[in-house]
């Protein structure tokens, strides 16, 4: 239970202060930053997983070592298919629904407030 209070704590400002939305729209963008600068490194990451098991694969005699080899070369595929593919479902998306990548983000606010 404690583990879920301080993460609410945090939070707790943003709203008792809802009204200025200018916070959220901050959030959004700092968080939409961080997801486009991390993933061609988890992409990299996938890659280099990939690329170890392949010469793992080559330069091993033992048939252990082949396996893990091998094993390393698909969990790398199949996360390199995940994060492609997730990618390209959320630009197929962001395009059928008409939000274009590296647009702004509009909040709506309430007027009179």
């Amino acid at each position: 239970m404690k583990k879920f209070i301080i993460p609410f704590l945090a939070l707790v400002p943003m709203v008792a202060s809802a009204q200025q939305l200018g916070n959220l729209r901050n959030l959004l963008q700092s968080v939409g930053d961080l997801v486009e600068l991390a993933l061609p490194i988890v992409v990299a990451i996938g890659l280099l997983v990939f690329f170890w098991g392949l010469v793992t694969f080559i330069f091993s005699g033992a048939a252990e070592k082949k396996e893990e080899g091998k094993n390393l070369m698909i969990w790398g595929i199949v996360a390199l298919f995940v994060m492609v593919s997730v990618w390209g479902l959320v630009r197929f998306i962001g395009n059928a629904v008409g939000i274009d990548q590296g647009d702004t983000i509009i909040v709506p606010t309430v007027p009179g407030i």
